[in-house]
């Protein structure tokens, strides 16, 4: 199981980290604040450590070296965007994602390639949709047969920078369409996958393992 390093331990921290935890993964919540930890109960398995969650000292004792994934879901843009600054561009942390207030600012951090998610429309799901891709896979929507499910997916880097099509002859899908900087926009076959962007693909629900598999992996190199 993966290692996951929580930012703040409100409301949907706590649900994040209680999330993970029963499902065997192992998990480390950062808040300055002692008390808050109280919401995480008695059954919560994980460790809990005080401190700033930017602070190099804070992120090491909660094994940000081992991190599958970080979420920033404190109260504060400034601290989530620079703590989850610091999990990519220091410790390297590949999936990580910030809790944004501003819209104006979840736009600018997209552009430097760090998901955010705007509070006016926060679940603790949809911060789970961007740092367990498996998570992803449940779909948004299902046709009436059940066949069919509408859902984001998780890529792996290397994909961006690849045209559409390309993505669509390795997966098995079609892209109905990508997320870019907060817009939802419908692309062309010929259009170039940026990093950022979050896709959403329709697929067949009896080949979402193999496809979630496609996708985790770097393309070939004659994909376009």
């Amino acid at each position: 199981m993966a290692h996951f390093v929580i930012m703040g331990c409100g409301r949907v921290g706590a649900t994040l980290a209680l999330t993970l935890d029963a499902a065997g993964h192992s998990v480390t919540v950062i808040d300055q604040n002692e008390r808050a930890f109280g919401a995480l109960g008695e059954d919560f398995s994980g460790d809990t450590v005080t401190g700033v969650g930017f602070d190099r000292d804070t992120l090491e004792a909660a094994r940000i070296s081992e991190a599958y994934a970080f979420a920033a879901v404190s109260s504060g843009d400034n601290s989530n965007i620079l703590a989850t600054r610091v999990a990519r561009e220091t410790y390297n942390v590949q999936h990580v994602v910030a809790r944004i207030y501003d819209p104006g600012r979840a736009e600018i951090y997209q552009r430097l390639g760090i998901p955010t998610v705007a509070a006016v429309r926060w679940s603790a799901d949809q911060v789970l949709r961007r740092i367990l891709p498996e998570h992803s896979m449940r779909g948004d929507f299902r046709e009436s047969s059940g066949r069919l499910m509408l859902t984001e997916v998780a890529l792996h880097a290397d994909w961006y920078g690849h045209q559409v099509k390309s993505l669509e002859r390795a997966a098995g899908v079609r892209i109905a369409y990508l997320t870019r900087f907060g817009e939802g926009i419908i692309p062309q076959s010929n259009t170039r996958l940026q990093g950022g962007d979050l896709v959403h693909v329709m697929m067949r629900v009896d080949e979402s393992s193999d496809v979630e598999k496609i996708l985790a992996t770097a393309p070939r190199q004659a994909q376009d």
